[in-house]
């Protein structure tokens, strides 16, 4: 028979040893700019990582000729520019049916594209597909979409009024929930994902004007308040096991088990007037300090890749150990 002590006491460690094994240390200068440039470009956008490991971030023009999305290797060396649309502002990579496809929020444009990592856009959702009784003021502002695991796709309306509008694989409008009321009363939900650590699936939400990350079922129900103790505005999310990293547009990289539990806090910058702000210049950015997380990737290997708010256009990296 198995003494109880016992059995608690491996639990305990054998905790304290996942809890210890969640370390990163910063990797600088992992990212080689094209070609005749020091910096990336304007970035207001994401991050994301394909099945080859190979990286995908945002990048604004119309001035800049490698604006759209650029492509770099593993390596961190600039492979391509992809010329997809330049006010991209959330987007993820994900397989559909056997292949793997860029599913992004057109900021700009208010509409939703799936395109082939060659840039082909084979599918849109145009600001037409959306109920027009829920455009706020200004419009649409569409700033993140995921897929869920049917096909399914869920787009947030994050800088207009929260709503987050559910539409079938071929593009098809079926149902909206969300929004400033009742009962969720979402603020700047910058960012959705769905979260595939759970059975079923959940929403993950960024609810940033709030403070806080939501988890709701996929009718939209609350679920619970996953994290909201100590955030500095969370805006984008990325999965790798059972660890979800948080990029907060106040100062911080954060990384989260899946009870909601915080393990790691990467790259806090408490300098007055360098976060949630695109105007910091490459002279004023230290190494291994964030000034505006926006987007942010796990790659394959559970490594973390940060891109921020920035004119001049910004990636962080931490390695981990």
């Amino acid at each position: 028979m198995r003494h109880p002590f016992f059995s608690l006491f491996s639990i305990l460690a054998l905790s304290s040893t996942a809890l210890a094994d969640v370390a990163y240390e910063f990797a600088p200068n992992f990212i080689t700019p094209p070609a005749g440039k020091e910096t990336i470009g304007n970035g207001h956008g994401e991050i994301a990582c394909d099945s080859a490991g190979n990286f995908y971030v945002s990048v604004q023009g119309p001035e800049n000729k490698d604006a759209g999305v650029q492509v770099y290797g593993p390596d961190g060396k600039f492979i391509k520019a992809l010329p997809l649309p330049n006010s991209l502002h959330g987007f993820v990579i994900r397989e559909d049916e056997g292949h793997e496809y860029l599913f992004g929020a057109v900021l700009g444009e208010a509409r939703v594209i799936k395109a082939k990592l060659d840039s082909s856009i084979v599918m849109e959702i145009p600001t037409s597909a959306f109920p027009a009784d829920k455009a706020g003021p200004k419009g649409l502002k569409l700033t993140n979409c995921d897929v869920a695991p049917n096909g399914d796709i869920y787009v947030v309306d994050g800088y207009g009024i929260d709503w987050i509008f559910v539409f079938d694989r071929a593009g098809k409008f079926k149902k909206v929930f969300g929004g400033r009321g009742e009962p969720l009363k979402l603020s700047n939900t910058h960012k959705i994902f769905i979260d595939r650590r759970y059975e079923p699936a959940r929403i993950l939400a960024c609810d940033r004007g709030n403070n806080r990350i939501l988890h709701l079922d996929l009718e939209g129900n609350l679920i619970s308040v996953y994290a909201e103790e100590g955030l500095r505005r969370p805006s984008s999310a990325s999965f790798h096991g059972d660890l979800v990293c948080i990029a907060e547009i106040a100062g911080r990289v954060s990384v989260w088990d899946k009870e909601g539990k915080q393990v790691a806090s990467l790259g806090v910058n408490d300098t007055a007037g360098q976060t949630n702000t695109p105007k910091v210049e490459p002279k004023d950015w230290q190494q291994g300090t964030v000034t505006s997380p926006h987007g942010i990737t796990f790659d394959n290997a559970g490594n973390i890749l940060e891109t921020e708010w920035n004119l001049f256009g910004r990636v962080l990296r931490w390695n981990k150990k």
